[in-house]
């Protein structure tokens, strides 16, 4: 029987595929991380069970394909890593399963300390509980759950507060919350992951039953002394790069930072372990090299990453072995080992051997802003010094001028990449696009790399000798220096474009995209300019929402210009700063009773809001008193959408939306849409993840 002859694009497939045959384990990773977003997005049990289904099935056809060739195992072997990137999540879940409180309540408790985070610049400190005993208000026993996350004034800690202590106080505790509105962080998602069943704050007097047995841990303490060698936000950034403790940093400093796009540098990461890991292996190599006899016998290169190797764990965890760190930690040691062995020391694969190490241990890392940077300004670096022209172009000169000429261009060109690789997470994370950062990093990159981290090295070194005072000096200059760069990035027009919440289609276009320009070798990678271009313009022109409500129906904000008025106008920052950003304003936000076309009173507001020639009628309750009821029924006849934080009575019907308690307890927070109208809501129909179900639950 002769063999069936291959269709013309099959054989077109096979020898593409044949082509790319080096890359194809790059994109296991995110395959794998595909599987880990689809358990994310998808709502329940039958819908994961399905797209299981659905993975296993296309893999089991590839991997039957009669005439399967190369293109047939890539696809069996996608099907696989999605498969089990949504087993690994589902397991994920299910595995750190914990109690979470039902509702608020007030508990007076003893509770064991597990850790403790001193904000200093705050002027608080949030300390992890786990509860022994705790009773109502009425002093009936209270079930609660077996780890509470509580915020403390700095005023109300007593002296003996630190992990291990046993302390009896009151405190306010609530569930973790979910976003405030669609687009909004969700903290109940990363609080499920973490083990935290309640969160609140914490009442004087804070008492204390038993003392911390070990003091202040190191990092605490190294902390403390950073802080009183270097003065203020430089002080407070010192710390960070030392310890990742930026508790001291001044608000304002920080927003700088942010809105100058420098705010990776005071989150330890890939770049300050790359620094010290530099650091230790010169120092090393430089040292070992002065005894001539011991250089002669030794692969100094070796000697030096196995000291920069241990600098990186014990750096690590120093700083708290938080997540990224570990992350970046995992990386440099894949570097190191490269290195070692005489291997290429960063290529694609190694950080797809990163990313796919850090998604097998940790899968909701995924989701979170932090290893979706980290990773995209990798792949994005590598992918481009791996381009031929990049190497040809501004590789190594001999004249020594035109080579610092084109370092200095490799290095504009790859923050320029950088950036825009980042833009879309930035957009979709926090709403906001910075416009010089590029410009911004290329000096302070370097200047943080080669200049603020070596002082600070040199000056802890010297410290117990007593001679580190001079460094400590130029530290706090260099440190002042970066954060003067800081404002004044910042304060310039357009530094920061405020952009309202991008649906997700936009956002998973953008990195696919993204991502097969980036890890494909071959002309086939220019498929990807489509998607990546119609995700990025829908995430730049996607409309500011009309209105926004809490999903406590406290609070809503009315688009008004490219502002946004608040209805209730003592909002505290966090709610003001949140509704601005998912409302896609950088302005401050203004008081709706200020609005001419607003009617308020103590405990009522109605507004009109005109779109397309339409009048929409708005009311809101804003005080918690009781409104009369004949008077809100009239009302509720008369507006389009009427918001509330307590429960209507039935015969209150609207035009077109009733949103109180009720309904908000079913949909969460809402971003509507007027033109034409479209209500998008944090909790969808049907969603069945845990941290959305209250299933796991403390009781009395």
């Amino acid at each position: 029987m002769r063999p069936r002859r291959q269709m013309p694009w099959a054989s077109m497939l096979e020898r593409w595929a044949e082509a790319e045959r080096t890359q194809i384990g790059a994109w296991i990773p995110v395959m794998l991380g595909t599987g880990i977003a689809l358990w994310f997005v998808l709502p329940d049990p039958r819908a994961w069970t399905a797209a299981l289904c659905m993975a296993a099935a296309c893999g089991l056809a590839a991997a039957t394909w009669a005439n399967g060739g190369r293109m047939a195992r890539m696809v069996w072997t996608a099907a696989l890593a999605i498969t089990v990137g949504l087993v690994l999540a589902w397991l994920r879940a299910e595995s750190v399963a914990a109690p979470i409180l039902p509702r608020p309540v007030m508990a007076e408790m003893v509770a064991h300390v597990d850790g403790i985070d001193r904000l200093a610049a705050r002027r608080m400190v949030r300390v992890m509980l786990r509860p022994v005993l705790a009773r109502d208000g009425r002093g009936q026993a209270l079930a609660l759950p077996p780890r509470i996350r509580l915020s403390l004034d700095q005023e109300d800690v007593p002296a003996g507060l630190g992990p291990g202590a046993v302390i009896r106080l009151r405190a306010r505790l609530m569930p973790p919350a979910g976003p405030i509105a669609p687009g909004g962080y969700d903290f109940a998602r990363a609080a499920w992951f973490q083990g935290i069943g309640a969160t609140g704050r914490g009442l004087a007097p804070v008492t204390i039953l038993s003392p911390t047995p070990q003091g202040s841990g190191l990092r605490q303490r190294l902390s403390m002394r950073i802080t009183e060698r270097v003065s203020g936000s430089a002080g407070g950034i010192a710390a960070a790069l030392a310890t990742g403790d930026v508790g001291a940093i001044a608000e304002a400093d920080a927003e700088a930072m942010r809105r100058a796009g420098l705010a990776h540098l005071l989150s330890v990461s890939g770049l300050h372990i790359t620094a010290v890991v530099g650091i230790v292996m010169v120092l090393t190599i430089r040292l070992l090299a002065l005894w001539p006899w011991l250089g002669l016998r030794l692969r100094l290169p070796l000697v030096g990453a196995s000291a920069g190797a241990v600098a990186a764990i014990g750096y690590t965890w120093l700083t708290g072995a938080e997540v990224p760190t570990i992350r970046s930690c995992v990386a440099a040691m894949l570097v190191l080992a490269a290195l070692a062995m005489g291997r290429e020391a960063m290529t694609l694969r190694l950080v797809a051997a990163g990313a796919l190490i850090v998604l097998i241990a940790r899968p909701e890392a995924l989701m979170g802003a932090s290893f979706q940077l980290s990773f995209a300004a990798i792949t994005a670096i590598v992918a481009l010094h791996e381009h031929p022209a990049m190497r040809r172009r501004f590789g190594p000169h001999p004249d020594w001028r035109w080579s610092a000429l084109r370092q200095l261009g490799a290095l504009l060109i790859t923050g320029l990449v950088v950036e825009a690789a980042l833009l879309p997470i930035a957009v979709h994370h926090f709403h906001k696009a910075g416009l010089y950062g590029a410009f911004a990093n290329i000096v302070a990159i370097p200047w943080t790399t080669f200049v603020a981290m070596p002082l600070e090295m040199i000056a802890l070194l010297l410290e117990p000798l007593g001679l580190a005072a001079p460094f400590w000096w130029l530290l706090q200059h260099a440190l002042s220096a970066l954060l003067w760069l800081a404002h004044r990035v910042a304060d310039m027009p357009g530094a920061v474009m405020a952009l309202a919440v991008a649906p997700d289609w936009a956002f998973a276009a953008t990195v696919m995209g993204g991502l097969w320009i980036a890890l494909w070798r071959t002309g086939g990678r220019w498929l990807g300019v489509p998607p990546l271009a119609a995700g990025s313009v829908a995430m730049l022109l996607a409309p500011m929402p009309d209105l926004i409500v809490t999903g406590d129906g406290r609070h809503a904000a009315i688009r008004q210009g490219q502002g946004i008025a608040l209805l209730r106008e003592r909002a505290g920052d966090y709610i003001r700063g949140s509704l601005s950003e998912i409302g896609g304003s950088s302005a401050e936000p203004t008081a709706l009773i200020d609005q001419a076309d607003a009617r308020c009173g103590p405990d009522l507001c109605v507004t009109a809001i005109r779109r397309q020639g339409r009048d929409w009628r708005v009311a809101a309750t804003r005080s918690g008193y009781a409104v009369p009821w004949a008077g809100l029924i009239g009302l509720c006849q008369s507006v389009d959408i009427i918001i509330a934080d307590r429960r209507l009575p039935d015969a209150c019907r609207p035009r077109w939306l009733k949103l109180d308690s009720v309904a908000l307890r079913e949909t969460g927070g809402v971003a509507i849409r007027l033109a034409p109208p479209m209500v998008q809501m944090v909790r969808q129909p049907g969603d069945r993840h845990p941290w959305t179900m209250g299933s796991h639950v403390a009781g009395r």
